[in-house]
């Protein structure tokens, strides 16, 4: 397939375009930043376009030509999830460039959700469950996916809401829990501060999180809300100790450091009970 990626060179994106290369399909990966392909060090197969997607005159047809899937993976501010501008700007641009490409004829849309359209639910949670958004970010996602849902009213086409849980590997923010420690290590710390680490939290690896996202836009079948998630509740504690040991480092974990999120409960994790075969990782 013709793939187009948006948000292509950022965290997820690049593991996304590794996965549909490997896949054998085409892409066309788009994104605001080409200083980062150089150090992507893609081949040269891929197709990369620079563009602002919320530029209110981009014309989507002329620029990226036939696509059989669009992947809008894109969102900036991020990991800021208390900003308004996620609902203020954000919101109102990603409808105008979506109802844009959906209207220029791209029948195959994959856009990313998130793990905080739940809002402060806890425990096991699935595609069914109603949405109780709580941070601007949630409010925001939920909103485009409502507004999208709407749109296939008027002009039909396949949409897949691919709602993520917490996705870790390289390329993550270098504000992260990992990428944190991991700068520890190297400085040799004594100590790491961090939360109680008590909080159940569901982790998945960002190679994992992009196969499952190429497999499921080969299923286009499996349509409306999927869960991107491990499926299984870990501590914040145990993720990071387990870190630590398949590294083979050690390091006093300074627990009760910082106080726990505010903008999410203590513990929750995503539901598998949709579009995932065991046996792929789908």
């Amino acid at each position: 397939m013709n793939v187009v990626v948006t948000g292509a060179t950022g965290f997820l994106g690049r593991h996304v375009v590794k996965a549909l290369t490997d896949r054998g399909h085409s892409v066309i990966a788009v994104a605001r930043n080409a200083e980062r392909v150089e150090a992507l060090a893609w081949p040269s197969s891929i197709r990369f376009l620079q563009c602002d997607v919320h530029q209110p005159t981009l014309d989507v047809r002329n620029m990226w030509g036939p696509a059989d899937v669009v992947m809008h993976l894109a969102w900036p501010g991020l990991p800021n999830y208390t900003n308004l501008t996620h609902f203020e700007q954000t919101l109102f641009a990603d409808c105008r460039f979506l109802k844009t490409v959906v209207t220029s004829g791209y029948e195959h849309l994959l856009v990313t959700g998130t793990c905080f359209e739940y809002g402060m639910q806890s425990g096991p949670l699935d595609e069914g469950m109603e949405t109780k958004p709580s941070n601007p970010y949630g409010l925001a996602k939920d909103t485009l996916r409502k507004f999208l849902e709407a749109l296939r009213l008027t002009h039909p086409f396949t949409l897949q809401w691919a709602r993520l849980f917490y996705i870790f590997g390289p390329g993550q923010n270098p504000n992260s829990l990992l990428v944190q420690l991991e700068r520890a290590l190297e400085r040799g710390d004594e100590e790491f501060p961090m939360s109680g680490g008590e909080q159940l939290r569901d982790f998945l690896p960002a190679e994992q999180a992009a196969a499952d996202l190429v497999r499921l836009i080969e299923h286009p079948e499996c349509d409306g809300i999927i869960n991107i998630c491990s499926g299984k509740p870990v501590s914040v504690r145990s993720f990071v100790e387990g870190f630590l040991a398949s590294k083979g480092k050690q390091i006093r974990l300074k627990l009760g450091h910082y106080p726990y999120p505010v903008h999410e409960p203590m513990a929750f994790w995503g539901v598998r009970s949709r579009c995932h075969e065991p046996e792929t990782g789908r």
